[in-house]
């Protein structure tokens, strides 16, 4: 087992070489394949939705763990599943974005195709299993909000993506979805206020894709991939992540108001450091080469930024959302 490498890949996508893949245990081969690095995103979602049922009063640890499992696994299903698709479609060819950044399981030629399918088909069945789980305890709506996210899982890289729809979906996803429906499998119920509440995470992971879209513009409009950068255009997809990014502190604020939530969120305001930091990045095009001194991320730019921002942000409002469960109770 190698505990370093799984920490590893948790943190960053690494690059290996064949050589190195060969000496690898099948955890860490799963966890560089699936790239398990941006699954900290859906985790952080699973963790919101647990701590609104705490809010409520009516957190439940097993059926928190089933969702939380369930939701990673599917996340990761449908990373394994965009590389098998996207490659099977000719797009991941001819040192495409995705066999840049990262390896790419069949473009470098670490998996077969059947082993990749072996892959998803065992994280898909994982995910499967704790979502029947949760059918089987709760009942109610629970089996759509399962079917829609095996729709997500298995659509969103075609056509979903190909129609400026992936945007979109990855918003509904990680917020309505995740947090919203977590919630309700959690708890039993519906709310529309933890619907609302999800949004200024759900905006950041959005945030996310649409810095991906945007560092591969050029790639995606020469294979005719219509993701919503190539349809609005490189500069007007800059500033519109800018705004995606400032509305989540404005949607913060809005929730303060109404009294969702407490003062105490507007911790989340600490990662404006951040943003200052990377909001001149989206003034200018990406650089046509790696700029020195950037990090090993490369070709990763607005995404990076992006990703970093929302790690910070998510962190922050997950310990906001604690925090303003303790001084009600202290309180």
């Amino acid at each position: 087992m190698n505990f370093a490498m799984w920490a590893k890949a948790l943190r960053i996508i690494p690059h290996v070489s064949k050589e190195e893949w060969q000496k690898l245990d099948v955890i860490s081969r799963w966890l560089i394949a699936s790239r398990a690095a941006v699954l900290i995103m859906t985790f952080l979602s699973g963790a919101i939705a647990g701590i609104f049922a705490i809010r409520a009063g009516q957190f439940d640890l097993g059926k928190w763990l089933l969702l939380t499992l369930g939701i990673l696994f599917a996340h990761a299903t449908n990373n394994l599943l965009n590389d098998y698709t996207d490659f099977k479609r000719g797009v991941d060819q001819d040192n495409y974005y995705r066999a840049q950044y990262g390896p790419q399981p069949l473009v470098h030629g670490l998996l077969t195709q059947r082993g990749l399918l072996t892959y998803a088909a065992v994280s898909g069945l994982l995910a499967i299993a704790c979502g029947g789980l949760l059918v089987w305890i709760r009942g109610g709506y629970t089996l759509l909000f399962m079917a829609l996210g095996a729709f997500f899982v298995l659509f969103y890289t075609w056509p979903l993506k190909y129609i400026a729809l992936g945007e979109l979906a990855v918003l509904i996803v990680w917020g309505p979805l995740m947090i919203g429906g977590g919630y309700y499998v959690i708890t039993g119920a519906w709310d529309w206020n933890v619907v609302i509440g999800s949004l200024p995470y759900a905006l950041g992971v959005t945030g996310v894709i649409f810095g991906k879209h945007i560092d591969k513009y050029e790639m995606d409009k020469a294979k005719r991939i219509h993701t919503l950068p190539v349809v609005l255009g490189e500069k007007a997809s800059r500033f519109i992540l800018l705004s995606i990014m400032v509305a989540q502190y404005l949607t913060v604020v809005y929730l303060v108001v109404v009294n969702f939530f407490t003062a105490v969120l507007l911790l989340v305001f600490l990662a404006l450091r951040t943003l200052r930091r990377i909001a001149p990045m989206f003034m200018a095009p990406k650089p046509a080469e790696k700029p020195a001194g950037y990090p090993d991320v490369w070709p990763n730019y607005f995404v990076a930024a992006a990703f970093v921002h929302n790690r910070e942000f998510g962190m922050l409002f997950l310990i906001g959302l604690v925090l303003n469960i303790l001084l009600k109770l202290i309180l």
